[in-house]
């Protein structure tokens, strides 16, 4: 683009054309919830500065598609909820506002298992009653994993340059996981929650979904920053900081990092094999090596009275929020309006909405005290579990098999980056490892995930790992032979 054998105009359309290929048309990936109707008139302004000698900011041109939990202005921010079809929001969200402010390009929006998978228990990941479920590019009979299920897939299968998703407890580090990609669950306050449809705001956060490390640096580099309404922001000593400057390939030379022990495969598995080889391309590039044992007590609890407690007094707030003609206010109008439209709305049900909605948000009641027992508790088996581990052994990183960090880190609000590390051998399904670290610690981690990746160079597209997925075929019957005939 700097060099003008690309324009932005060119690459937007190409981008729209893959998506009209590939996720409408062929395999029917359906990542992708809508196009951003201007978006092509967004691409045009980009090649303008550019054109004008404006260097503009380090996104300029860049198509993105952002998840749609996300309010990006002149779209609706639905949740994939066909209770939000029509919610338009007042304004950009923050984290849109720093894509803007980089220059570039809002793609449109991708799909995503409903309301974050914060309805209902059994619901697949990546459906939705609005856009329908989103297929696996490497595997379409395994989950894309969710909920950021089409940020995944869109940034594997290159419907954008790149995405990003939002994560409560493993929806960026699953489905990055589960489609051989980078993703990046930041440091809870490191990127603003205003404008996102909430789960739990003690455990949301926006992040990157990539191809390439070095794609999600840029792209959180831009994403970063403080906002005076969203609280957890204001202590962020990362606002500002350029992520792109960490990206070394000796970053690991030196370091230490806990190797989970519990994490490891079962001997003589595909997975083993793969873990194996990720300790040894560790251990080649300098790292040191410790085993530890972690031994989390509790797993994701979707019925979590964290999560249930915060859904509902979150939510309300964001519903609150909306502009005048909002389809809803509250989570009542929510399950009221699905309750109306039940043959569309509730194929799987709504068990977590009415849980949530059962319980009492008053400041004394008996809700309020396990509430805020359970946030304690949360916090002492993350938080204080990780901060002994890493003192006791003088680590910088622990080290987890695909998104094993997701609900110990999400309990702690601490970062994780996860990249690809290979296909099992005997269904070729993407394996990826993934580096925990303390608060703010992006900048390191980002590093070694670099080093790992550059040394290793593991990640293929879905075309060379799943190949019948692109393949042409004709339905048509060939006229016969006159043999064929006869007979």
């Amino acid at each position: 683009m700097a060099s003008g054998r690309v324009t932005s105009v060119s690459l937007t359309r190409a981008y729209l054309r893959r998506i009209e290929d590939l996720d409408v048309g062929g395999p029917a990936l359906n990542a992708v919830r809508c196009v951003n109707p201007a978006a092509l008139e967004e691409a045009a302004a980009a090649d303008a500065r550019r054109a004008g000698g404006d260097p503009g900011g380090p996104l300029l041109g860049i198509p993105v598609l952002v998840k749609d939990n996300i309010d990006v202005l002149g779209m609706p921010t639905t949740a994939c909820s066909v209770v939000l079809a029509g919610s338009h929001p007042a304004q950009d969200a923050p984290l849109v506002t720093g894509l803007r402010e980089a220059g570039a390009v809002i793609l449109g929006k991708a799909n995503l298992t409903e309301f974050a998978n914060y309805l209902t228990v059994g619901m697949p990941s990546g459906y939705s009653s609005l856009a329908g479920q989103v297929l696996n590019p490497y595997d379409l009979s395994e989950t894309p994993s969710g909920s950021s299920a089409g940020s995944g897939v869109a940034a594997a299968a290159g419907l954008a340059a790149v995405t990003i998703g939002t994560e409560t407890d493993g929806s960026i580090l699953s489905p990055a996981s589960a489609t051989s990609g980078v993703g990046v669950k930041p440091t809870l306050g490191l990127v603003s929650r205003t404008g996102i449809v909430p789960i739990a705001s003690s455990q949301d956060t926006a992040g990157p979904m990539t191809r390439t490390v070095a794609d999600a640096a840029a792209l959180l580099t831009v994403v970063t920053g403080t906002d005076p309404e969203d609280p957890a922001t204001a202590g962020n000593p990362l606002e500002g900081h350029d992520f792109t400057a960490d990206l070394s390939p000796d970053a690991l030379r030196g370091a230490r990092i806990g190797v989970v022990a519990e994490q490891a495969p079962e001997d003589g598995t595909d997975e083993r094999a793969l873990w194996d080889a990720a300790l040894d391309a560790l251990a080649r590039r300098g790292a040191e090596l410790v085993d530890v044992r972690i031994e989390a007590r509790r797993r994701y609890d979707v019925a979590s009275p964290v999560l249930s407690h915060e859904f509902k007094r979150d939510l309300n707030a964001y519903l609150a929020r909306l502009p005048e003609g909002a389809p809803v206010r509250t989570l009542a109008d929510v399950i009221a309006h699905n309750e109306a439209h039940a043959g569309l709305a509730l194929k799987f049900g709504q068990t977590l909405a009415l849980a949530a909605q059962a319980r009492d948000l008053g400041p004394d009641s008996a809700d309020t005290v396990e509430y805020e027992a359970a946030r304690a508790r949360d916090l002492e088996e993350s938080k204080d579990r990780i901060d002994a581990l890493m003192a006791e052994h003088d680590v910088t990183a622990l080290l987890f098999v695909n998104s094993g960090s997701s609900s110990i880190g999400a309990k702690a609000g601490y970062p994780s980056v996860t990249v690809p590390a290979g296909y099992l051998a005997a269904n070729r399904r993407p394996f990826n490892i993934t580096f925990l670290g303390r608060a703010w610690s992006e900048p390191l981690l980002l590093g070694y995930a670099y080093d790992y990746e550059q040394a290793t160079r593991l990640r293929r597209p879905p075309s060379a790992v799943n190949p019948t997925l692109l393949r042409s075929r004709s339905l048509a019957v060939p006229a016969p032979r006159a043999a064929d005939e006869v007979r």
